[in-house]
């Protein structure tokens, strides 16, 4: 009997890594998809809130900076499975694709279902058998198999059977785990003002501090949210925030309303403006109109009792949201951490201590940036995966 592969996953990475396996090996049937669930890609179908951010288009040099911690791991794996060859792959899989603001790909449709549906149809039609609704609960079951790809995600959104089952499977195996830790989630400030959650943030800037030092800066939009500050920019700088806070270290959000404006500039305009009329020593909400949208005056006023007109560009400038606590693993996109990157061959994400052993996806000490980063991660990495376990069972057959 041919030697056979076992992927443990059946998310993106893991169909990725079925799909490259079976056409590798010019035989579907050699390869095995366990999956918990009773459809495969379960997560695909929330991803880009429903809409499935595919990609990015960013060249590798643009690319990597979004990814963390290492983005030279990723790069073998990038070069040899890139954005475009993403796009290409799902266009010739009958999922045409559209690029919309911040270089993100999507599915035409915008209807993240497509995108999973698709990958569960080139999977049967390269005749892979696919396990539904079974647990694998130990790496030692699968001793059968010559090979094994781990593909089963972190400990995001564990309805979806992300439990972080292969840290255990890994550990097994002799690896070491990096502490797992929510990314790409929301972060709740002291003293949350309750007429925050529902406010759009459109064109503006946020900064992190730790400990009183700056330590990154984004501009562009989030949103406040019941669990606090959330999406778009929060969720870029989340990940260091979180770390910082696992760590007991103070960590403070800085929002700036009026990015495009210096200060010397904002209270230049605000100088102008206010010439015409009395200048009253503190500043009711009408004359805060002109400078702040109507659902955010009446928190904002609440934030700066003191406010006036000769503090008013300051605090436009540097709204402080000291961070006192995150949303879990429940609510947020992406697990950071996870199996040592320094224990797998980037060439080919093969194990360094066990032979037959590969890894992909976010099961890897690897995640990115919002913006379509980590699914190309498990597309690139499950793709090198796939076709190095399959080159391997070649190998032992002589």
């Amino acid at each position: 009997m041919q030697p056979r592969l076992a992927i443990v996953g059946g998310g993106p990475a893991g169909m990725m890594a079925a799909i490259r396996a079976a056409v590798t090996l010019g035989e579907g049937s050699r390869v095995v998809l366990f999956d918990k669930n009773e459809r495969l890609g379960r997560k695909i179908y929330l991803t880009g809130k429903g809409r499935c951010n595919l990609t990015n288009t960013r060249p590798w040099e643009e690319f990597a900076p979004h990814i963390h911690p290492n983005q030279r791991f990723l790069q073998q794996a990038f070069r040899a499975f890139s954005n475009e060859d993403v796009i290409r792959f799902f266009e010739e899989l009958g999922v045409p694709t559209v690029t919309l603001q911040g270089q993100r790909v999507y599915p035409a449709s915008l209807i993240a279902g497509d995108v999973a549906r698709a990958l569960e149809r080139r999977v049967q039609e390269l005749g892979i058998e696919v396990r539904y609704t079974t647990t694998v609960g130990s790496l030692a079951e699968l001793d059968a198999y010559a090979a094994v790809i781990i593909a089963t995600g972190g400990k995001t959104y564990p309805v979806t059977g992300s439990t972080g089952d292969g840290y255990r499977f890994a550990q097994e195996a002799g690896h070491t785990v990096t502490a797992v830790f929510p990314s790409e989630t929301a972060l709740l400030p002291r003293g949350y003002d309750p007429g925050l959650p529902g406010l759009e943030m459109k064109n503006v800037g946020l900064q992190l501090y730790i400990d009183r030092t700056l330590v990154e800066s984004e501009l562009g939009d989030f949103n406040f949210t019941d669990d606090g500050l959330e999406s778009g920019i929060a969720y870029h700088l989340s990940r260091r925030a979180v770390w910082a806070l696992c760590n007991g270290q103070k960590v403070d959000i800085i929002l700036d309303l009026k990015p495009a404006l210096t200060l010397e500039k904002l209270e230049a305009r605000i100088a102008r403006e206010s010439a015409s009329g009395p200048r009253p020593s503190r500043l009711d909400p009408d004359s805060l109109r002109s400078f702040l949208p109507k659902p955010l005056v009446a928190p904002f006023r609440r934030a700066n009792p003191d406010l006036s007109l000769d503090n008013l560009a300051k605090r436009l400038k540097s709204w402080s949201f000291p961070i006192v606590d995150y949303k879990g693993f429940e609510r947020a996109v992406v697990t950071a951490g996870g199996v040592s990157l320094k224990e797998v061959v980037p060439k080919t994400m093969a194990s360094r201590l066990r032979p037959g052993l590969f890894f992909c996806g976010e099961v890897l000490d690897l995640d990115g940036d919002t913006g379509g980063y980590n699914l190309q991660i498990a597309f690139s990495t499950g793709s090198l995966a796939g076709t190095s376990a399959a080159n391997y069972l070649l190998s032992l057959q002589g």
